[in-house]
């Protein structure tokens, strides 16, 4: 994302670089404290946890959401607001992810011997990889063409990565597992992520760069009582003007 600014010569200021960075903080945080993944041995076992009642509540209320979204939301604010197609791809990507474990484990007990070619878990695995791949593709391509690069990788990574954990962590159950630090922490890394995501999305049309905050530290102060008189002015009134430089690529 912050190399977009410099190879796509997309714009984005000082702030947008350090929301980036708060957002990956925030996400590591929330991985580092997730619960382990449980390791499902066979085709069987991974049947069984799909029958748990909260894994097939969160199938049914993606799908529900998902619709909501594609049908009514996104034709009108897909354009004005960044998080709607980014929404998207991430509640879908959370059981692409799901999907492709299980074809996974499928072709892995297929290698050893095992045939579940004739399974029908095996090919339902499959198509929702193949729907859910292609929905994915489709709303994350059409954020890419209407906001930055550099605004919708780390956005999208963030919620991603949430949804990814919300959904293996029902279909596991492994948040029982976790004790209160770890709670906690995951508490802690969703709060970073929202800070990181709310400052790229406040300050991402100031016009604010290194070079600036640079000039304005090295600003001399010639009249210290006009600077007392004026203590309150914002700093982004005291930046220089780069409109007559429409070309500038931000640092």
């Amino acid at each position: 994302a912050v190399l977009s600014s410099k190879l796509l010569k997309e714009r984005l200021n000082l702030l947008g670089k350090i929301g980036c960075a708060v957002c990956l903080l925030g996400s590591t945080v929330i991985v580092l404290h997730s619960p382990k993944e449980e390791e499902v041995s066979n085709m069987a076992d991974l049947a069984l946890k799909m029958r748990n009642a909260g894994f097939i509540f969160y199938v049914v209320a993606v799908i529900l959401v998902s619709l909501v979204m594609i049908i009514y939301v996104a034709p009108r604010l897909g354009r004005s607001n960044i998080l709607v197609y980014i929404f998207i791809c991430s509640i879908i990507g959370s059981l692409s992810v799901l999907s492709v474990k299980g074809l996974g484990l499928a072709i892995k007990e297929t290698i050893g011997g095992k045939q579940q070619l004739t399974n029908f878990l095996t090919w339902f695995w499959l198509v929702a990889v193949i729907l859910c791949i292609s929905v994915q593709l489709i709303y994350l391509n059409k954020s890419l063409d209407m906001y930055n690069t550099s605004m919708v990788t780390p956005i999208y990574y963030v919620f991603f990565t949430t949804f990814v954990i919300l959904a293996s962590s029902i279909l596991y159950k492994e948040w029982s597992r976790l004790g209160a630090s770890d709670v906690l922490g995951n508490v802690v890394g969703f709060l970073i992520t929202i800070i990181g995501i709310f400052q790229m999305q406040l300050f991402r049309d100031v016009n604010i760069t290194l070079r600036h905050l640079r000039m304005l530290i090295h600003k001399p102060s010639t009249d210290p009582t006009f600077e007392t008189s004026n203590s309150t002015t914002s700093l982004v009134d005291d930046l220089p003007d780069d409109t007559a430089n429409p070309q500038q690529i931000y640092t």
